[in-house]
């Protein structure tokens, strides 16, 4: 199944912040990359905040995956998940 998770900062990162958190965040998220949860990533243009998209089995998985990165535990990051899917057949 594919879950699209929405990245948004909920505050802004200080330079001590993003000293202490982003040597974590980097390995955190590139691990997920390579286990095959997060199947492509995106920056966000409008603001700060990135876009996943995640091969996982459920909406559930998804969450429990995308909270453990230190930038949503450490309370920067909040997320927002979208279960997507192919477009349904439209009868003719």
């Amino acid at each position: 199944m594919k879950v699209i998770a929405i990245g948004n900062a909920v505050k802004p990162i200080t330079p001590e912040t993003r000293q202490q958190v982003m040597p974590k965040e980097v390995p955190a998220t590139l691990k997920l990359y390579l286990d095959g949860k997060i199947e492509q990533f995106f920056f966000r243009q409008d603001k700060p905040g990135v876009v996943f998209i995640m091969n996982v089995d459920s909406v559930e998985h998804a969450k429990a995956t995308i909270e453990t990165p230190p930038l949503v535990t450490e309370g920067s990051y909040s997320t927002s998940l979208c279960r997507s899917g192919r477009s349904p057949r439209w009868a003719c």
